[in-house]
């Protein structure tokens, strides 16, 4: 079985084809998803399929891109949607210099204040990352980290920082954007993650594969859930290992960073 480490199947591009992705799962071979929300305004709506949809795993995160936009009171609110949700995950978090006009200083205190959350009620990370990894690693080297580790989602930071990045308890996903070919060298990056710190995701709606690698395109380019076993494919490209060794491995990483608590029942001894 596969599992899905990060999408945003709560975005409202995707509301014409969210049912028919869902039943689709199955076909797929796919287990569960992790939701994942970057603002306040979208957490209901990770929260409500996680009531309704037993496969979605729920987390909940302020994104750096919508930092502006922030309450006076995001972080008790994002701490009241965890505890809801007792195994929930924190993120979407990061840090991200490729946005346009980066306000930094703020980055850094969001990015702290929910690692420091994810710590006090043991859950698991989710990092996003953009053309600031050396600050990234400041402050995870300097911080408490969750227990369980973090993920550090669509990893396309450089190969040298993996083993620095996996010793701070990062574990790496890969999504079906590298099936790009401008994307080549960060696919060969993967062939130096420890295998017991890969995931795959897909990131659906973004980061949609080209056409020309077969994956499932829904209108308008979006990315769609089925894209999962072609981000396992590129995976076994610069993998040594076997597709079932890969794909046992994977669903192993899963429930060691998201915990069996994540995991639907019907789906744990998968």
């Amino acid at each position: 079985m596969l599992f899905d480490a990060h999408n945003h199947l709560q975005d409202p591009r995707l509301d014409p084809w969210r049912n028919a992705l869902l039943a689709s799962l199955q076909r797929h071979n796919i287990a569960g998803l992790v939701v994942n929300g970057t603002c306040e305004a979208d957490w209901p709506a990770v929260a409500a399929l996680a009531r309704d949809e037993a496969c979605v795993q729920p987390s909940f995160g302020l994104h750096p891109w919508h930092l502006a936009g922030r309450s006076a009171d995001w972080l008790a609110r994002l701490e009241d949607a965890l505890v809801e949700f007792p195994s929930a995950g924190v993120g979407e978090f990061g840090l991200d210099r490729w946005m346009q006009a980066p306000d930094v200083p703020a980055q850094r205190e969001c990015f702290l204040a929910q690692l420091a959350l994810a710590v006090r009620l043991d859950r698991p990370a989710t990092i996003h990352c953009l053309r600031a990894w050396g600050m990234l690693e400041e402050l995870l080297r300097d911080a408490t980290r969750p227990a369980r580790g973090f993920l550090l989602h669509s990893y396309g930071g450089p190969a040298e920082m993996v083993p620095v990045f996996a010793r701070l308890g990062a574990y790496f996903s890969i999504s079906p954007w590298f099936a790009h070919s401008a994307k080549a060298g960060k696919l060969a990056v993967f062939q130096h993650v420890p295998l017991e710190r890969l995931l795959i995701e897909t990131d659906a709606p973004d980061m949609a594969p080209p056409k020309e690698a077969g994956g499932e395109l829904l209108p308008g380019g979006l990315n769609a859930l089925g894209n999962l076993r072609l981000s396992l494919e590129l995976l076994s490209r610069v993998r040594p290992e076997s597709s079932d060794e890969l794909e046992a491995s994977l669903a192993a990483n899963h429930r060691r960073l998201f915990g069996t608590g994540l995991i639907p029942e019907s789906f744990a001894s998968a």
